[in-house]
This record gives C-alpha cells, sequence and structure tokens, in this order.
C-alpha cells in the first residue's frame, strides 16, 4: 500500500523469530500498542518512531525529556538512519541495517546500564541518557549512502505522529475483568463473561462497612443523645414546648428539637426566619448587614448553656463586632468604632453624620411629616431625628418636657443662637443606655452601656418597641 514499508525486527533480548512489519510508521516504547515493544521503566510510552520520507528512514523524538541517543548524540527534533547506525533507547541497543528494500532493526538487552547527565556542551542540557556504549569500532557498518539531513519542521509530520500517538492510547487496559488478555471479538465476545474472583476486595470492604457503621452510630446518636454534637445545652426558650412570651415571636415553640434548625432540606438561616414570624415580629435584615453577609445567626448565638438569651447576646455584642480592633472583613468591607469613638448625639463639627431611615422604615413610624423638594439630605435626616423624638418619646426623671410631659427641643438644647450641640450628648444616655427584659426585669444591658439598637433598629418590622414604657400616646 502507498506509504507503508517494512520493518524487520530482529530480538536478541527475546527467544522469538525475526518479525516482519508493513506499516507507515514505527512507534517505539513501552506502551503495548508499539510496533516496537521495549518493556522497561526507563522507556517512556511512546519515545519514539521512525518514517519512511523521500527515500530515507528518519528517526523522530516524540519525548524531548526522555530523547533516544543516536550514535551517542540525543536527538532532539528527527535524524535520518543510516546502515550500522546505534539507538540507545534506555538499556535497549537497537542496530540498525538496511536490506531488501527494508530496515533492519535488531535489539539486545545491555544488562546494568545506568544514566548519566549529558554534558554541558550537549543540546539536551538537563535531560537524561544511558551511558555511552564504547562499541568496537568493526562492529559498526559503513553507511551505504550519505546521510540526508534533518528534515525541517512540518506540520504534517506532527499531526501523523500524534494520530498514531492517540492510536496506540486507545488500547484496552488490562484490568480484574480480563486481566491476561485483551477484550475478545466476535462470537467470542458475545461469550465472554465478566469475572472479579482475582480482586482483591477486603481493604474496600472493611472501608466501606466502616462507613457504613459510623453513619449508622452518628444517626442514633444526634436523634438519641442530641447534647453529643453541641458544645453546651440549647437555652431554655428552645426547650419549651408551648409558646408563653406575649406577643410571641415563633410561629411554634421547639421543644428542644434540633431539626427545627439543622436539617438537609433548607439551611439554618432559612430555618430560623420560617419559624420566628409572627403577627408581632417579622424577622428583616437591614440592607448593611445583608451586603456584610450577616444573618440570624451572626447575632443569635445559641448552645451556650440554658440560661443563655440569644437576644441578650445580640442586644450587647454589637461592639464586638463593630470597633477598630475587629480585622474580620465582611464581604469586602470593614468595620470600625462608630461614631468616632463616642456614643449619643450623631453631629459632628455642625453636620449630621445620620444617615436617616430609608423609605420603608420611615413608613412604618407612622409621622405626619414629609420631605420636601426642597429639603436635603441633611436637611430631611434633621427633620426625621427631631420628630422622632418631639412626636413620640416621654420626658425621664431630670429632663424638662413640655406640658404633656413629652420631650421638647428645650429637653435636650439649652440654647438655640448659637445652637447648644454638647448637652445632648450627654442627655442621650438617659434615654438611650441600658436595657432589661420586659415582664422578668433582667438587666440585659448595664445601665451605663449604650443600647445600640435604641437608635439601629435591625428587625424594622418587629412591633415591640425597645422602650415601650418612653413612648408617648399617640
Amino acid at each position: 500500500m502507498p506509504g507503508e514499508h517494512k520493518f524487520i525486527i530482529i530480538r536478541e533480548d527475546l527467544v522469538q523469530d525475526p518479525l516482519t512489519l508493513i506499516s507507515d510508521g514505527l512507534l517505539i516504547g513501552r506502551l503495548g500498542d508499539c510496533e516496537l515493544l521495549l518493556n522497561h521503566p526507563a522507556v517512556s510510552r511512546v519515545q519514539a518512531g521512525i518514517k519512511f520520507i523521500d527515500g530515507n528512514y528518519y528517526l523522530f523524538g516524540l519525548r524531548p525529556s526522555n530523547p533516544v541517543a543516536l550514535n551517542g548524540k540525543a536527538v532532539e527534533a528527527n535524524e535520518a538512519l543510516a546502515g550500522g547506525d546505534i539507538l540507545e533507547v534506555g538499556p535497549f541497543i537497537l542496530e540498525i541495517d538496511e536490506a531488501d528494500e527494508a530496515l533492519v532493526i535488531k535489539v539486545s538487552l545491555q544488562i546494568g546500564r545506568v544514566a548519566a547527565p549529558l554534558d554541558s556542551s550537549s543540546p539536551d542540557l538537563g535531560t537524561e541518557k544511558l551511558l555511552p556504549l564504547n562499541l568496537p569500532a568493526e562492529g559498526k557498518k559503513a553507511p551505504a549512502k550519505p546521510r540526508a539531513a534533518p528534515l525541517p519542521g512540518d506540520k504534517a509530520l506532527d499531526i501523523f505522529w500524534d494520530k498514531r500517538i492517540r492510536e496506540a492510547g486507545k488500547m484496552v487496559r488490562p484490568s480484574p475483568l480480563f486481566p491476561k488478555s485483551q477484550r475478545r471479538a466476535g462470537k467470542t465476545q458475545f461469550n465472554w463473561r465478566p469475572t472479579s474472583d482475582l480482586v482483591s476486595r477486603w481493604p474496600v470492604s472493611i472501608f466501606s462497612w466502616g462507613a457504613i457503621a459510623i453513619g449508622l452510630i452518628s444517626i442514633a446518636a444526634a436523634y438519641w443523645y442530641a447534647s453529643a454534637y453541641s458544645p453546651a445545652p440549647v437555652s431554655y426558650a428552645h426547650t419549651k414546648t408551648k409558646l408563653d412570651l406575649f406577643p410571641p415571636v415563633a410561629a411554634r415553640a421547639n421543644g428542644n428539637s434540633c431539626t427545627s434548625c439543622h436539617s438537609l432540606t433548607g439551611n439554618m438561616e432559612k430555618n430560623c426566619s420560617s419559624c420566628h414570624t409572627a403577627e408581632a415580629f417579622v424577622p428583616t435584615v437591614i440592607p448593611p448587614h445583608a451586603a456584610a453577609g450577616i444573618g440570624c445567626v451572626a447575632c443569635h448565638a445559641e448552645h451556650r448553656g440554658a440560661s443563655f438569651r440569644a437576644s441578650e447576646a445580640a442586644l450587647a455584642g454589637c461592639g464586638d463586632c463593630h470597633n477598630d480592633a475587629n480585622q474580620k472583613v465582611y464581604n469586602g468591607q470593614k468595620v470600625s468604632t462608630p461614631h468616632g469613638g463616642t456614643f449619643g448625639y450623631p453631629a459632628k463639627d455642625g453636620h449630621w453624620i445620620w444617615k436617616g431611615l430609608d423609605t420603608d422604615e420611615w413608613s412604618l413610624k407612622k409621622i405626619a411629616i414629609t420631605r420636601l423638594p426642597t429639603d436635603t439630605d441633611e436637611a430631611w435626616h434633621s427633620k426625621q431625628f427631631h420628630s422622632l423624638h418631639v412626636q413620640r418619646v416621654r420626658v425621664v426623671p431630670g429632663m424638662i418636657g413640655n406640658a404633656e410631659g413629652e420631650l421638647s427641643c428645650s429637653s435636650c438644647h439649652k440654647r438655640f443662637n448659637p445652637i447648644d450641640r454638647e448637652t445632648p450628648r450627654a442627655t442621650c444616655g438617659k434615654c438611650h443606655n441600658g436595657s432589661t427584659e420586659p415582664g422578668t426585669n433582667r438587666i440585659v444591658i448595664a445601665p451605663d452601656k449604650p443600647n445600640c439598637i435604641s437608635c439601629h433598629v435591625q428587625h424594622v418590622k418587629d412591633k415591640r418597641e425597645w422602650g415601650a414604657s418612653l413612648l408617648a400616646l399617640m
């Protein structure tokens, strides 16, 4: 056939008769489908190839990291072959000869040969070759004709060898189903039956059954001894079997159930928000917290003991995150100590630093003041701030109010021309410091500590007020 030539392989390293191949190219390597199979770890899977081109046989190096040596010199790309050439492939010696329009390759195995690095003058510096053979000169034959020059780079040749290598790599690898031979074809394939009796299965069995046993024990422990998986018992509020807080903040009592929060079908955030939904309470997350990736469990932690109150941790824990010492990054943003290190009147250098309430939150306050088209952001924030106090808050002992006992401008400002902004900083703490639990009068926030959520409301749809006793009748 056109393009195919004769290769005669004589294996002196094996007890077999000479083999004649008719092929368009000869692959040399360790791979089982190579025409010249050299089974040794020092030989690459597909290391080299030989092809007849324009009247000459050429040797192509297919693995630059493990080159074939031609007469002691590593072959990087390709070299023409001639009678008497010696190829070194791992521990194998290939003697080249030409006879009867065929390339004769005599293979011998040199036992005990070791690898040595190429010298610095070699163009293959950084790779390795086998030590030279130092064969006697009389063992070589003179070339029958002048040696041809190496071929220039040819993409068609690259495609040819790539295709041959891919075809050789598609061989069926030995497996426990057919360990000694490849898959049969035809009728024998139809009658062939797979077998797995040669596989040692005990390691797989031990690990499989061990994993199943551990899984069953874990599931049983999760139901029978839930506390084994928690750092501390859940709070008393989550162990109750009925709701006794009015107005309720949850749709149902938890009853010390683990799966109410930890389930396979939904994450904890969704489970918390779906249960803690009642007429008086709707779980909401303000936009800044949502943008920072802050959810329910970030503030309301659990498993802190039976006497622990999740709401207590949230109220008193704002400063744990909002301080200059916190180096954690929240969706690319860092937090710092608020108000420049002071708590109180949200004005600095004569300007408001309070950002006001958004439209949805402001509508929930039901205050009869609207923003005029001429109002700047600062003017609108001033209207919001003063309306929230003057129209809704009672005075506390020690403060001056109007005739109805409600806050007035004079309750916080001692003068107005110029306006007094120092007194309000000391006055704010009378109302906005400390917090007690309704019904039990349990101190949640110490009286000398600021109550952050009195101004920065997280759950804006919560109908319960942080200080209901301070609200005036509306």
